[in-house]
């Protein structure tokens, strides 16, 4: 979106037989065995000489780093292009691995960093296509295709909801639709914003304005980082990302589209900060969006009688992020403290 304005083979043999009588046939068939012998030996030859020249090309092109967290760094980068590689039977595999709640209406999944919900120009791989396949993977190969309700931007990772019929997902898309579902997310930004909570209420234009409303707190800070949690009250694309960058001059961590005004470049982070996550400033653009849908609220469904609520940990590298930064979390999530300070010891 526009930025907001406001203010080699074998030897082979080749005949009819005729003048080779029974010459030929004695003679043929070891001289065929020997020719598929030798032709399979050099298939099997250049697949390995191909391979190891796809190794140096990727070594050329990645060398691997002294420095553990840039070598966490071209791991990220590594597996999101490897999610555009695979095959769709392997990631719906995966994805059943993140499954955070599954009943007779619904399916949530832990949606990972780096996978399009949708398909588009450059897109070989997301979600909707392996909705099918995880649907038989859950029910049996004769189960419908699982059905979106709602959607999340690439880069962010976290809670995502499917429904197992059309009527059911068009139920949950009204109640986001009339903002009846309680959304929560998780930010790293770069700097602190001021005051520690408040309402941003700054309309986003892309063909025309928009209404964009979005609650903020801080849940933990230093001088130059904070962890930020954020409630969308309207559902307005690339919001949260607007709203901290412009809005509060707090953009996330690893947000290169908003963090300056000016231009679309890797986004410029402060000598301290860059300290602090073992990076040179080079290397930034290999930061992800440390932006992550923590938790879905869902009033009750069809004849369910409470609310369903949803949370999903945050990913590794976030985890990592917050113990080089030194941010806290609340103490709820201990546990995945504890994690952040088992990694930074690795």
């Amino acid at each position: 979106m526009a930025a907001p304005r406001w203010s080699a083979s074998g030897p082979w043999i080749r005949g009819n037989g005729q003048g080779c009588g029974s010459l030929f046939t004695l003679v043929s068939k070891p001289f065929c065995a020997a020719a598929a012998a030798s032709t399979a030996i050099n298939a099997q030859r250049l697949a390995e000489k191909l391979r190891a020249q796809k190794r140096e090309q990727d070594t050329k092109k990645e060398p691997v780093s002294t420095n553990a967290v840039q070598r966490r760094v071209q791991e990220i980068v590594r597996f999101t292009r490897q999610l555009q590689r695979v095959h769709p039977n392997v990631l719906a595999k995966a994805l059943t691995r993140g499954i955070l709640h599954q009943d007779k209406n619904l399916v949530v999944i832990n949606k990972p960093y780096g996978l399009p919900v949708h398909g588009g120009p450059g897109v070989q791989l997301c979600i909707t296509d392996v909705l099918p396949i995880l649907a038989k993977m859950l029910h049996g190969h004769k189960a419908e295709p699982l059905h979106l309700c709602h959607r999340l931007d690439k880069e962010t990772t976290g809670v995502m909801v499917l429904a197992w019929d059309k009527d059911m997902a068009h139920q949950v898309q009204e109640l986001f639709r009339t903002r009846q579902v309680v959304k929560k997310y998780w930010a790293i930004t770069v700097h602190v914003p001021m005051p520690s909570a408040g309402v941003v209420d700054i309309p986003i234009v892309e063909k025309e304005a928009q209404v964009a409303v979005t609650q903020y707190q801080v849940l933990s800070s230093t001088l130059s980082s904070a962890l930020v949690e954020l409630q969308p009250i309207t559902g307005i694309k690339h919001q949260l990302r607007v709203h901290l960058s412009f809005g509060l001059d707090c953009p996330i961590l690893g947000d290169h589209k908003y963090s300056d005004w000016n231009r679309l470049a890797p986004q410029k982070l402060s000598v301290g900060t860059l300290k602090k996550l073992g990076l040179e400033q080079s290397k930034a653009r290999y930061i992800p969006l440390h932006l992550h849908a923590r938790q879905l609220i869902l009033p009750a469904l069809g004849s369910g009688k409470e609310e369903l609520n949803l949370v999903c940990k945050l990913p590794r590298f976030f985890v990592h992020s917050l113990h080089r930064l030194r941010l806290e979390m609340p103490n709820e999530d201990q546990n995945e403290n504890n994690e952040a300070k088992c990694l930074g010891a690795q």
